[in-house]
């Protein structure tokens, strides 16, 4: 049984994401690991490059800025890496770029990909998510979160990715269907310095956004309000041992009070039908658990 990790990053430097800690928290576990970077103006290849592993093959693209509307480019960009995966490879690990899985998880993770690798009625893995937020102490308490997605899928290359990235469909627009695992996805990327994080999300809106739209959405201040915020719970866990050093070198404070929780009416709502109903109302599923 085999794993291959793949993943795409631009301009990794300028905007401060993980993608080192990302990349090497999988690779444990992967045989190897496609790294597609795209036309940057910083020093994201150097940084790709100093990692230590011959598991590691990079991939040059140029972007297709024409797509930036609806995050259309992030998909085609994850495609692109997808489709360097060599076909000996059972199972393929998609890892973002401010994504990181805790080494505790490996076990599960090679367990279930071993427990499903003959099950063809088995497309991917759904994996659990804990979002981070305004520092490595906080994590995202309200349903504004997305819960689930999938970051293992079957090396089928009718696979591909869906809209902006986040998750994949196959043949004609078909959800994949998965099994859930006992294992979370740590996400990063809303945890950096107040200025970073300002020029992150102006550039994130650019590949959703254009004109007046754009222009409405973009950050005017010099840095990101992080206190706009609905409901936030303390981290009282282990983060990555990949991560030890990128939280070492933390340069802000972000505090927050989480007896203070502005979880609107709907939020409520949707709390009870999960204690009821084993899942919240309206909840958007991008895949079919089977």
């Amino acid at each position: 049984m085999k794993i291959s990790g793949f993943t795409f990053v631009r301009n990794a430097v300028k905007y401060d994401y993980p993608i080192v800690e990302a990349i090497t928290s999988i690779l444990p576990i992967c045989e190897e690991m496609i790294v597609l970077i795209g036309n940057s103006d910083d020093n994201t290849t150097e940084l790709i490059q100093n990692i230590k592993s011959d598991k590691i093959k990079i991939v040059y693209s140029v972007w297709d800025d024409s797509l930036r509307e609806g995050g259309k480019v992030l998909a085609v960009e994850t495609n692109k890496a997808f489709q360097e995966i060599q076909p000996k490879a059972d199972w393929a690990f998609y890892i973002q770029a401010d994504e990181v899985v805790h080494e505790k998880y490996h076990k599960n993770i090679l367990e279930a990909c071993e427990a499903y690798v003959n099950d063809k009625n088995v497309d991917g893995l759904l994996f659990k998510y804990k979002h981070f937020y305004g520092s490595y102490d906080y994590i995202g308490a309200s349903n504004r979160w997305y819960k689930n997605e999938i970051r293992i899928i079957r090396n089928n290359k009718n696979i591909y990715s869906f809209k902006d990235a986040q998750g994949f469909r196959k043949d004609d627009n078909q959800k994949l269907n998965v099994k859930p695992i006992d294992a979370y996805i740590y996400h990063y990327g809303w945890v950096k310095h107040p200025e970073k994080m300002k020029n992150k999300v102006n550039n994130f809106h650019s590949y959703w956004h254009k004109g007046d739209e754009l222009e409405k959405r973009l950050v005017k201040s010099d840095t990101f309000d992080y206190s706009e915020i609905d409901s936030l719970q303390k981290f009282t866990e282990t983060h990555p041992k990949v991560m030890q050093e990128r939280i070492k070198q933390k340069n802000w404070t972000f505090d927050y009070d989480i007896s203070y929780n502005k979880a609107n009416l709907k939020d409520k709502i949707k709390n009870i039908s999960k204690k009821i109903l084993g899942r919240e109302i309206g909840e958007y599923r991008n895949y079919k658990i089977i």
